[in-house]
């Protein structure tokens, strides 16, 4: 029995980084709704708890319809973090005063780090001429404590907020206003690893490789004797649950490659030829990209299209599942950060940004139960899963593609000409990415980038080739660096690295004249574009 870590969501859009977080230290944790009943609280008890986090949430403490925090938490005798909204909810219920702030705080901000308490002390970015010890971190809020509780001490302070942290350490109680779950908040994983390992007392017995064997215990006990069928689409995650599921279940695990003319350049043969000569595993190719292009065509909205997409996916499975009488689960690679942003996260309290066409469960009509065994991972950690199974690192590292493929990376209407372009274009943009080395770090720029892709936009510009006037489309370059996807900051290319690119696809893709680079981080912008 691993110890663990309860955090409590909120409704914060970035709550799983948490866990993610806590997780990295090595530390076993699970996320669960932040109105949990005191019964279960108290019978985590038993099952190894040492503590417990409070998430941000985009409501107020003070509000009557927002969540509050069980009175059992406060009462357990373990420690608790709260973070943001849950420092508000700490405070409001333990006596103090939350109010509107005059200041709002959203994004960077420098907190000074006042009484060395247990949680904070010699964690710190820089020190002022003053000798106070200051923290980079992330602000993301309107309300602020404005009078502690009986027993607390201020922890931390910025100018516009006098509480910024706040501490009752002989209860173990610890607040923060800030984020350390981003990677914006420079010592945020120290102050966490503080909390769970020196506060908690949690000894990090919780690694990959043991999660690969939990995982396939769980498979073997949820899947009994029944075949699966997987929805396999080349991609990282698909790819690394088909992996898990076929150790654990063998030849009862069936793949669909479904090609629904939306996928890179060669990506069908390049998927066939690694499944199922490489893997060993039973694979069937379906070209459905008629059956996909007639429903798309028209649609211009990008919620319209994920959504045909989906349904269509689920027909096509429908379809290949009525042939595998024996059959009984369809599995998918659906992890933690699609959940999030389709507000399908346990608490169904965040706020919908865009839906995934794997979230959201199945049509009866399907007769298939589902399997998500990758459901609670983030894509670092799908990563580790895939190599601690043994899939190659080029696999593994391979840059992410959204489930509806180029359908979501044209902007527009869809049409077989638009993804003939954008295929080829994005294809010189990977070429050139691999085969640019940086000097420093020795490493290409492909690898240096996180998600790297082209856009093609429904609109014309006039260029001039040659003596002749042209008037053709234009393609946007996104390249993103981040180790969670959740916030993502855009890739510093080189400029002669750009120059190329355009250069190529301007000549080589006829029916393209001009070429635009995306320099916006996440947030505000998302990675993709739809």
């Amino acid at each position: 029995m691993h110890q663990r870590i309860l955090i409590l969501d909120y409704g914060s859009q970035v709550t799983q980084l948490i866990a993610r977080r806590v997780r990295e230290a090595g530390v076993y944790c699970e996320l669960h709704p932040g109105d949990i009943s005191a019964d279960f609280l108290k019978k985590q008890l038993g099952l190894g708890l040492k503590g417990i986090i409070l998430s941000g949430s985009h409501g107020s403490a003070y509000d009557d319809s927002s969540l509050k925090v069980p009175d059992a938490v406060f009462s357990l005798g373990v420690p608790v973090l709260g973070i943001c909204y849950g420092m508000q909810a700490m405070a409001h219920q333990l006596g103090g005063t939350v109010s509107h702030a005059d200041h709002r705080e959203f994004g960077y901000a420098e907190v000074r780090a006042r009484g060395h308490t247990t949680l904070l002390k010699d964690i710190q970015d820089f020190v002022t001429p003053q000798g106070h010890g200051m923290l980079k971190v992330w602000m993301s809020h309107g309300d602020q404590v404005t009078k502690l509780p009986d027993g607390f001490k201020v922890m931390a302070s910025t100018d516009s907020c006098p509480i910024a942290g706040m501490a009752d350490e002989a209860r173990r109680f610890y607040a923060v206003q800030f984020h350390p779950e981003v990677t914006h908040t420079v010592q945020g994983q120290a102050l966490l690893n503080r909390f769970v390992t020196d506060i908690c007392g949690c000894v990090g017995d919780w690694t990959m490789p043991n999660y690969v064997d939990e995982a396939i215990a769980r498979i073997r006990e949820q899947v009994g004797e029944d075949e699966v069928i997987l929805g396999l689409s080349g991609g990282v995650d698909s790819s690394v649950a088909a992996a898990l599921i076929h150790r654990a279940i063998g030849d009862r695990l069936t793949c669909v490659f479904v090609d629904h003319g939306l996928l890179r350049l060669d990506e069908g043969k390049q998927v066939m030829e690694t499944f199922a000569q490489n893997m060993g595993v039973k694979i069937i190719h379906v070209d459905a990209t008629e059956q996909f292009m007639g429903k798309l065509a028209g649609v211009t909205d990008p919620e319209a299209k994920r959504k045909i997409i989906g349904r269509e996916f689920v027909e096509v499975f429908q379809h290949q599942a009525a042939k595998l009488k024996a059959a009984k689960w369809l599995a998918q690679g659906t992890i933690y950060p699609d959940v999030i942003e389709s507000a399908g996260a346990k608490t169904g309290k965040a706020v919908a940004i865009k839906s995934h066409h794997n979230v959201g469960g199945l049509p009866e009509t399907l007769n298939l139960k589902l399997l998500e065994p990758l459901r609670e991972l983030f894509k670092d950690e799908v990563r580790k899963l895939g190599l601690a199974l043994g899939l190659p690192h080029g696999m593994v590292y391979r840059h992410p593609f959204p489930g509806p493929g180029l359908g979501v990376r044209i902007l527009g209407a869809v049409s077989s000409e638009f993804a003939n372009l954008l295929r080829r274009a994005d294809a010189i943009f990977i070429d050139e990415l691999r085969k640019t080395i940086d000097p420093e770090t020795k490493q290409s720029w492909y690898d240096l980038t996180s998600q790297a892709f082209a856009v093609f936009l429904p609109v014309k510009s006039v260029g001039v080739m040659g003596d002749g006037r042209t008037y053709e489309y234009v393609v946007a370059l996104r390249a993103v660096q981040t180790s969670d996807f959740m916030t993502a900051d855009w890739a510093p290319l080189p400029y002669p690295l750009l120059a190329k690119v355009s250069s190529r696809i301007i000549n080589e893709v006829r029916g393209i004249n001009r070429v635009v680079y995306d320099v916006s981080s996440k947030p505000p912008a998302t990675i993709e574009w739809e």
